[in-house]
């Protein structure tokens, strides 16, 4: 389970952001300030923090500053909001966060940009952090999981979500590197796995050349990496 924290003075960013967010598959934290953000991060070490730039104590770019200035705080990923303006973009730069999102942004924006940092600490072997869509279901609802396994024919995951052999799945995932992979997939096989939780081989139907081309860069990479 990842760690997200939400830092925000305006109740409305927070509703958004956690409605978003709030799911079996990530943890949530919320600080209306800066200082009460930096002592959550330090008790939990979150993952991946979203901060205004605009906040009740200090700027969300002095946030992101002085946890970067602290070895046993700055490895997480950080993403500022801000304003389209030229000092705000340039002080978001200076800052040392992953990304800047200029306000207004969609619901989509922003999870695009949590996917695709959570990618980069969620690696280990071949593992990512996927969202998936099963094609048909009646609530239509888009969840998230962790694969166990990758391969370029299909994919292992670990789910809260009951499925059924046979179900057909939309997974879209990023690779570490930026590599934005969507395929096509069918339920091949279920397993019990930890915690209630089930176990699913997915065999992909449909993918891209170029992605699968991508995916075995990567397992050749996670392989190199582990010896």
């Amino acid at each position: 389970m990842k760690k997200i924290l939400l830092v925000n003075a305006s109740r409305y960013f927070i509703d958004e952001g956690k409605s978003l967010l709030d799911r079996k598959d990530f943890q949530v934290f919320l600080a209306p300030a800066a200082m009460r953000a930096l002592q959550i991060h330090r008790d939990e070490r979150v993952n991946l923090i979203v901060a205004d730039m605009d906040l009740q104590d200090i700027g969300g770019d002095a946030l992101c500053a002085k946890i970067r200035e602290d070895s046993q705080s700055r490895a997480v990923s950080f993403v500022l909001v801000c304003h389209d303006t030229p000092e705000e973009l340039a002080r978001g730069a200076r800052c040392g966060a992953n990304v800047c999102i200029k306000r207004p942004f969609s619901a989509k924006v922003i999870l695009e940009h949590v996917e695709k940092l959570l990618a980069i600490s969620v690696r280990r072997g071949y593992r990512v952090l996927l969202r998936a869509k099963v094609k048909g279901a009646q609530d239509d609802a888009v969840f998230f999981c962790t694969s166990q396994n990758l391969s370029v024919s299909g994919i292992l995951i670990e789910t809260e979500r009951p499925l059924a052999i046979g179900d057909q799945l939309s997974c879209s995932f990023f690779l570490p590197g930026s590599a934005h992979i969507t395929a096509d997939g069918e339920v091949a096989r279920i397993e019990a796995g930890a915690e209630g939780k089930h176990l699913c081989g997915v065999r992909f139907t449909s993918i891209d050349p170029d992605h699968k081309k991508a995916i075995e860069s990567f397992i050749s990479e996670s392989m190199l990496t582990a010896h």
